[in-house]
């Protein structure tokens, strides 16, 4: 996979530590960890994109107080 940003040594020992975990994970356990990681990926990038419309202003209805 081509990286475009260099990620940080701590980064870096973090997805060797869970690639460790994940090794260590029968099939059926392995597949739930990777729907539930898609799952907050999904989350985390409507979160982000609502922070965005409320900082750019845009949107009907904001959701966030200042």
């Amino acid at each position: 996979m081509s990286h475009s940003i260099e990620l940080s040594l701590e980064q870096k020992f973090n997805i060797r530590s869970f690639e460790t975990q994940v090794q260590q994970m029968s099939r059926e356990q392995a597949q739930d960890c990777l729907v539930k990681l898609y799952e907050q990926m999904v989350v985390r990038e409507t979160m982000y994109k609502e922070f965005l419309k409320h900082e750019w202003g845009i949107g009907s209805n904001p959701r966030f107080e200042s």
